[in-house]
């Protein structure tokens, strides 16, 4: 696994869609490569305060826009 690698499929990787092999590949990786580990933490975070954000405040069409507009942007 490689820094382009986890950039393409970090959103993956979040939502537990990776299969097991690809999934600790990028964590080993994360592990060792401190740009690629605060890149995924930034992202958590990022996630983490949009779905916050958006539970208590957006209707549900919005919401999915949203969601939908994080996951290609990465």
């Amino acid at each position: 696994m490689v820094c382009d690698d986890v950039k393409r499929i970090v959103y993956f990787f979040l939502d537990g869609e990776l299969g097991a092999s690809k999934a600790t590949d990028l964590q080993q990786h994360v592990d060792g490569c401190r740009d690629c580990g605060d890149r995924v933490t930034i992202h958590k975070r990022l996630r983490n305060f949009v779905r916050r954000k958006l539970r208590s405040s957006a209707p549900a069409r919005l919401r999915d826009r949203i969601l939908l507009a994080v996951r290609s942007a990465s």
